[in-house]
């Protein structure tokens, strides 16, 4: 259980540092493969599956979703880096 924690707040705190990524189409491909690589994972974690078969799925997932979202459709802002 402790380990489910601790992966399920890592990769919060990851998201949270990918999700002013939005700026162009590939800012938000490589935000939402993060994402959904991170959710993926702990969502394998949490059922009891494949951590490495959720992180790619959901890799994928967010990747697409990011790729084909435009601007104005998910505008987080400026990265935090600029």
């Amino acid at each position: 259980m402790r380990k489910t924690v601790t992966t399920i707040g890592l990769v919060s705190v990851l998201a949270l540092g990918l999700a002013a990524c939005g700026s162009s189409t590939s800012d938000r491909a490589l935000s939402g493969a993060g994402i959904g690589a991170g959710v993926g994972a702990a969502a394998g974690a949490l059922t009891g599956g494949s951590v490495l078969g959720g992180a790619v799925l959901g890799g994928a997932a967010g990747a697409a979703t990011g790729a084909i979202t435009k601007k104005k459709d998910v505008d987080l802002g400026d990265p935090a880096w600029k």
